[in-house]
């Protein structure tokens, strides 16, 4: 039986007549939640949260009530709360769906997590790509404001905090989070080393920050609500509660799909329909353009509880942290790519190694220089000027890029180039060679 979706933070945004207005949003118990947190203990909704297993949906599924019990509580200094709204990894779009369709939701789940963390003044950093986005928030604090759930005395309660948005200025490296802080101080987004700059110890203005993304915070709200018991359930062991998929490419229905406790063949198949008509799936970016390619016609090794061996394949794989990392690449931002046999690996990795040059901060040698260079030779093997042993080059190139930076974007340029080589190193070579013979792109493209 195909499988469909389960809905928690889109379950009202998508129905008809629901509007991002703070009508709609009460009209569903929106608030009912903060009201109820305000009159807990905060240590009970950080225990509440860590018990729910939520992991950080940014990307690298840090579990978030730990990232919370990290947060330096005796230095007497102020504690922020950050929302990573700067979406732009490639193929990446779920979390402007909650900014756009129920940013209520957002600002409840952020006015929780400040009562609970004892903040005082929480940001919402948008980049500046997302212009509706930004005044979507604006509109919505607003109204929360006004209402008595942002600001002074909430819920007449005596707590408060006030909450802004911040519009980035539109950089891949403000999506780090130390990037993100020292972009939000004015300065330029140079990712900080790790330590001492721990955010949860030394972050905004170097007092102690939580970072969290959009998605994640959301989630706060349902925690609250179902208790953490009731969320476990949702999803596997280690992998609680749903999480937005948002698919894109060579697929008959690509969008975005809230899921849990399935594998990547229902999501592409039951869901977004399967190949388009008269192709095959040839490839599968799980999360994101930095992460590690799949084919999608290799094997991987499991074992079964009782310690038997199996074989399986990419429909199989489950859709979550662990069953994509068991496969060999990261679920990430849950950005998937789909690529079908019409498609060029060469000219896919090209077209990725010109994105991440282009919005390398610049601050490491490696990566700075690295990522330029892998745009220019995957360009040359793209054009008739590739060299013999090109590719060779690239690949150790990208050895000397990876773990060592100030920050873990050097694996961006490296995972792709490594992945891809790896699993289509004959077509790649097949593909430089025929372009060295000097047969010019736009015939090539005529010929597919």
């Amino acid at each position: 039986m195909p499988v469909s979706e389960t809905k928690l933070l889109m379950k009202y945004a998508d129905e008809p007549g629901y509007t991002p207005g703070i009508e709609s949003y009460l009209a569903v118990g929106g608030y009912e939640m903060l009201k109820k947190a305000v009159g807990m203990k905060p240590e009970d909704i950080r225990g509440e949260v860590k018990a729910s297993g939520l992991r950080g949906r940014g990307g690298a599924g840090f579990p978030c009530g730990v990232k919370w019990d990290l947060v330096d509580r005796k230095s007497g200094k102020p504690i922020y709360l950050i929302c990573n709204c700067d979406e732009s990894e490639p193929g990446t779009f779920k979390d402007r769906q909650l900014v756009h369709k129920d940013p209520h939701q957002l600002i409840e789940g952020m006015m929780i997590s400040a009562f609970a963390n004892d903040v005082k003044f929480a940001v919402i950093y948008i980049r500046e790509e997302m212009p509706k986005g930004a005044k979507i928030l604006d509109a919505a604090i607003d109204e929360a404001r006004a209402r008595g759930f942002v600001g002074s005395n909430i819920c007449g309660t005596g707590f408060s905090c006030e909450l802004i948005v911040h519009r980035g200025a539109g950089a891949y490296i403000c999506g780090e989070e130390t990037g993100l802080i020292e972009s939000l101080e004015g300065k330029r987004a140079y990712p900080r080393i790790k330590p001492p700059y721990f955010p949860a110890v030394l972050g905004l203005y170097n007092c102690p920050t939580i970072v969290n993304n959009v998605e994640t915070l959301c989630n706060v709200v349902h925690i609250l609500r179902m208790g953490a018991a009731e969320y476990c359930k949702i999803g596997r062991p280690n992998n609680t509660g749903t999480r937005l998929w948002c698919v894109s490419g060579h697929v008959q229905r690509p969008g975005y799909y809230e899921v849990a406790g399935i594998t990547m063949g229902q999501l592409l198949y039951d869901l977004c329909g399967g190949p388009l008509p008269g192709r095959s799936f040839k490839a599968i970016v799980p999360g994101g353009g930095s992460m590690k390619i799949l084919r999608y016609d290799e094997k991987f090794k499991g074992k079964k509880p009782d310690g038997a061996a199996y074989e399986y394949g990419v429909d199989d794989i489950p859709l979550d942290f662990d069953g994509v990392a068991a496969a060999g690449s990261m679920s990430g931002s849950a950005g998937m790519m789909v690529m079908d046999d019409s498609v060029d690996i060469l000219e896919a990795l090209a077209n990725l190694m010109q994105f991440y040059a282009h919005e390398s901060c610049g601050q490491c040698t490696p990566c700075r220089e690295g990522s330029q260079w892998a745009r220019k030779i995957t360009a040359r093997m793209c054009s008739s000027n590739a060299k013999p042993g090109d590719l060779d080059t690239l690949y150790d190139m990208a050895g000397n890029i990876g773990g060592r930076t100030v920050c873990p974007m050097g694996f961006s340029t490296t995972w792709p180039v490594q992945s891809y080589i790896d699993k289509f190193r004959d077509e790649i070579e097949a593909k430089a060679r025929d372009n060295r013979c000097g047969m010019p792109r736009e015939a090539r493209l005529i010929q597919k």
